[in-house]
Formats: C-alpha cells, sequence, structure tokens
C-alpha cells in the first residue's frame, strides 16, 4: 500500500525544524515529472517563502572547475571547515547525466565520505537524466528548501566547464573557480567567459612537490585575471592556492568569500544579484511553461510533422516553417 505524502502544513513544519527525512521528500517532489507533485512542491515553496521571519542570511556558492580538478574534495574540506565553525552546510549539484557515460557527478558521495555523514550537512545529488534547464530549475528549488531548513551555506558543485557553469552562475553569490598547478595550461582551455564570471579562483593541490608549481601558478592566473574586464562591483577577482587534502588555505579562501560578500552588501550589489535571478528564473519558468503549454496542444503534434517534411523538402524555409505552426497554434486555441 503507498503511503500518502505530508500535508503542505507537515512539509512546512518538518523542513522548518531541519527534519532531513521532510527535506528530503520535498526536494523529491520538486524533481518529480507528475504535476500533482509539482503542484505540491509549490504549495510548500510559496508557504516557506511567506514567513518574512525566516532566515535570510545565507550563502550560496557555485564550486566550477575541469573533472579532475578536486571539486568534491574541496568541497568537503570547506564544508568540514565551516561545519566546526558552527555553520550547517548543504551540497547540491547541477549535473545532466551524460547520454554517454550516464554518470552522475554526486552519485557516490563516498567521495565526501566525512561530510557525507555529519549531521550538520546534507549532501543531494541531482536528478539522472534531465536537461540541463531541468537540473538547473530543480537546484534552484532545492536551494529554497535546504535555506529554509536552516543550512547556513549552500555549495553547488557542477560537472565541469561549460553551460553548467552558466545555470550555476545564474543562482549563486560566489562563484569560485578552481584550477591545477599547470600554469597557463589549464587556463588556455577554459571558455574565457567562464573565466570573467569567476569571483574567486583557487589554485588547489598546492601540497608536496606540487606547492612551488602552485604558487608559479597562482602568480600566473594572477596576471591573467588583470587582463579581464572590471566587474560592476568592483571587486577584483583573488587569485589563491589551496591543499584541499592537507587543508591548508581553506581558511583564507573563506575569509575572502567573506570579503566579497561583505563588499557586495555594502554596495547593494549582493541583493541585486538575487533580484536580477529572481527575474531570470521568472522569465526562464515562463518559456518553459509555454513551451509545455504549445506542445501539449492535442493539435501540434501533427501540425508540426506536416511542416517538417515541407522544410526538410526544401519547400519552405524554417522561419516560415515555425510561422505556420504557430498561427495554427494561435487560432486553434
Amino acid at each position: 500500500m503507498r503511503r500518502s505524502l505530508p500535508t503542505v502544513e507537515e512539509f512546512v513544519q518538518g523542513i522548518r525544524s531541519g527534519d532531513r527525512v521532510v527535506l528530503g521528500k520535498a526536494i523529491t517532489l520538486v524533481e518529480s515529472a507528475r504535476p500533482e507533485h509539482q503542484a505540491l512542491a509549490q504549495d510548500v515553496i510559496a508557504r516557506l517563502l511567506s514567513d518574512t521571519s525566516a532566515k535570510a542570511d545565507t550563502l550560496r556558492i557555485a564550486v566550477t572547475g575541469s573533472p579532475g580538478v578536486g571539486k568534491s574534495t574541496f568541497i568537503e574540506a570547506l564544508g568540514m571547515y565551516l561545519i566546526e565553525k558552527g555553520q550547517r552546510v548543504a551540497v547540491l549539484a547541477i549535473d545532466p547525466t551524460s547520454a554517454l557515460s550516464k554518470g552522475s557527478i554526486l552519485g557516490d558521495k563516498t567521495r565526501m565520505e566525512r561530510l557525507s555523514v555529519h549531521e550538520q550537512a546534507f549532501i543531494r545529488p541531482s536528478p539522472a537524466g534531465e536537461s540541463l534547464g531541468g537540473v538547473a530549475r530543480k537546484t534552484r528549488e532545492t536551494i529554497l528548501l535546504v535555506e529554509h531548513a536552516g543550512y547556513d551555506t549552500v555549495l553547488i558543485e557542477t560537472v565541469g566547464v561549460g553551460q553548467s557553469e552558466i545555470a550555476a552562475h545564474s543562482m549563486t553569490d560566489v562563484f569560485l573557480l578552481l584550477l591545477l598547478p599547470g600554469a597557463g595550461d589549464e587556463l588556455q582551455g577554459i571558455k574565457r567567459g567562464i573565466v570573467e564570471m569567476a569571483d574567486i579562483v583557487a589554485v588547489n593541490k598546492a601540497d608536496g612537490d606540487r606547492v612551488k608549481l602552485a604558487n608559479q601558478a597562482r602568480a600566473y592566473y594572477l596576471n591573467a585575471t588583470h587582463l579581464l574586464p572590471p566587474k560592476p562591483n568592483g571587486w577584483a577577482p583573488r587569485v589563491l592556492a589551496c591543499s584541499s587534502v592537507e587543508g591548508t588555505g581553506i581558511g583564507e579562501i573563506w575569509e575572502t568569500i567573506i570579503a566579497f560578500k561583505t563588499q557586495n552588501l555594502a554596495g547593494g550589489f549582493f541583493q541585486e544579484n538575487r533580484r536580477r535571478q529572481a527575474h531570470y528564473w521568472l522569465q526562464e519558468a515562463l518559456q518553459n511553461g509555454l513551451q509545455e503549454i504549445f506542445f501539449r496542444h492535442p493539435g501540434i503534434k501533427e501540425k508540426l510533422s506536416a511542416v517538417e517534411q515541407e522544410v526538410l523538402a526544401g519547400k519552405m524555409s524554417p522561419f516560415a516553417g515555425a510561422e505556420t505552426v504557430l498561427n495554427f497554434f494561435l487560432s486553434n486555441k
């Protein structure tokens, strides 16, 4: 016999009290494609947002970098550092599963052995098999849930350097780029746009015989960031070095994150960034909703198929084809 879901009130009370089981169920609702689950999830989120006394002093940090740079190890080191300072930490992922690898970036929590079992931490992989847009939207909503569950810092891990980084940037306060001690080689392979988004650059794995190389790389990356256009908030990207394994440099990185937050709060950029992100996600939700309405129309599938044949045969331009389908939709609402 299938158990009934908690009510909106039970979800809200459970989340506010920090109940990890209820929080997990609420996130599962957010990730579900079933309309009744989506409706319930939105009711829960609306109730949570309606509480103006809820804790608002949270920090959302994107952690990105090429595969193999040590993102999971770094996140565990930073997470444990924050827990020791009395914080509660949530780790989420933006990871549209590859159709080829079928892998999931946080599917194997054993890479964060200490953090994954700590009662003050919450780790949640992204749903598998989703499009980037779907995963990003669910991650955005999950951020709201974990913040209302009392987690002070939310760390967003991305699968690599690409479109998932742009999605992460659209929902976080701080963008942290991890690099390896390979002066210049890795930076050459990273899109300039990703580097421009970085608020903090950290050269990871600065330990053992790689310390000297890491310091050289740090100097190289610092010179490279000076060539980037200035940010509107006046913040010059900081370049630091750390060892996630030894724990060195983690405290300095956190102090830099706090300095970034403090400067942005003082200038009003912190609040403006969140307002801009909320507007972006409103537009995204509208576009996704309109697209769903369009393709659910009973006659669209047949009309679109017929127009596609005309376009593929070269008898109609793609633009005229699109206009034909849209006009059909508008006249048959």
